[in-house]
């Protein structure tokens, strides 16, 4: 059984490796610390398989750790969201893309991962209530309110 769970992770983690880096490059702006934290986040996954409850929640089990890695990597090495100057220097000539982003990188972490898993990685909201361990409700009316915020930064 934990062999087979361990391949069930292996596969998802092959799968979905280019998403799993957007979400972490969503918090890092560096494509060196992104590979690292999905690198770590797949470590963690693979080493803590035979913790997996149900097999059907694999993905969204992966997810869960790809974003707590974000954090704890985040915090470990004290780094705010925001935008590299190489970022910046890239993308000037689309003024408004760049403001959404700067808007969505001021966001609080919880608000900033429901806005990338739901708009950057096109998650439905059921998906993104399991990742996040909240009841749907509670991710509709913070997706809501998130959503009137950022509207109110780009005003």
């Amino acid at each position: 059984m934990h062999n087979r769970k361990e391949a069930l992770i292996r596969s998802i983690l092959l799968e979905n490796y280019q998403s799993y880096y957007r979400l972490a490059f969503s918090y890092v702006h560096q494509e060196a610390d992104a590979m690292d934290i999905v690198q770590e986040g797949a470590y963690k996954a693979m080493s803590k398989a035979g913790s997996l409850r149900e097999e059907r929640y694999a993905g969204t089990w992966i997810y869960r750790i790809m974003i707590n890695t974000a954090k704890d990597y985040m915090k470990k090495y004290e780094r705010e969201c925001e935008l590299s100057e190489d970022i910046v220097a890239d993308n000037q000539e689309n003024g408004a893309d760049m403001d959404l982003k700067a808007a969505v990188d001021k966001l609080p972490v919880q608000e900033k991962t429901l806005i990338i898993l739901r708009y950057y990685e096109d998650k439905p909201l059921s998906d993104i209530a399991e990742i996040m361990q909240e009841n749907l409700s509670t991710i509709k009316r913070r997706l809501y309110r998130t959503l009137e915020k950022l509207r109110r930064e780009l005003d």
